[in-house]
């Protein structure tokens, strides 16, 4: 719950904050090879996927859930040396570069749009190892995920999810081209 708060708390233009929980537990990061990570990633989308917004007041923790959303919500939506990444739902959420004459250079921050909107449109979704935890490693990159890509996550809502946080272990990841 702790990284999950670390990870959604905080975001705005120019803010350079970053998670201090990225590699507090477990394996090394980096010592989890992006040829493993690689199991993680769909070819193509489930079927079936819920906007955030509504996956939030339609699933419980344990439930099963496929949702889908955009890389945003923060400055630095990926955690750094975890398997763990911010997404935004596009319903509520609009990154700047969206929007007429905005010219912010981290469009990704949704910085224009509400903390109300960011709470209810933001999912954070990990990848667990068979210990429990995070896995130990960074998921940008990785099949083509960065910042503003299109996702179908595919998962069970954490039993740490509350509220205020929306976590999703993921199961599968399909990035959009």
């Amino acid at each position: 719950m702790v990284l999950a708060a670390a990870v959604i708390c905080h975001s705005g233009c120019g803010d350079d904050q970053r998670n201090a929980a990225s590699t507090s537990h477990g394996t090394p990061a980096g010592e989890i090879s992006e040829a493993l990570l690689d199991g993680w990633f769909a070819a193509t989308a489930a079927p079936d996927a819920m906007a955030i917004h509504l996956a939030r007041r339609q699933t419980a923790a344990g439930e099963p859930v496929t949702i889908n959303g955009r890389v945003m919500g923060r400055l630095h939506p990926f955690v750094d040396g975890r398997a763990a990444f911010v997404i935004g739902d596009p319903e509520l959420l609009t990154p700047c570069n969206e929007k007429p004459d905005d010219n912010c250079p981290t469009p990704w921050d949704v910085c224009c749009d509400t903390a109300e909107a960011k709470r209810e449109g933001t999912a954070t979704i990990q990848i667990i190892g068979d210990d429990g935890r995070v896995l130990p490693a960074s998921l940008h990159g990785v099949n083509g995920l960065v910042e503003l890509s299109t996702v179908t996550i595919t998962g069970h809502v954490a039993e740490s999810s509350d509220g205020d946080t929306f976590i999703v272990n993921a199961s599968s990841i399909h990035v959009h081209q």
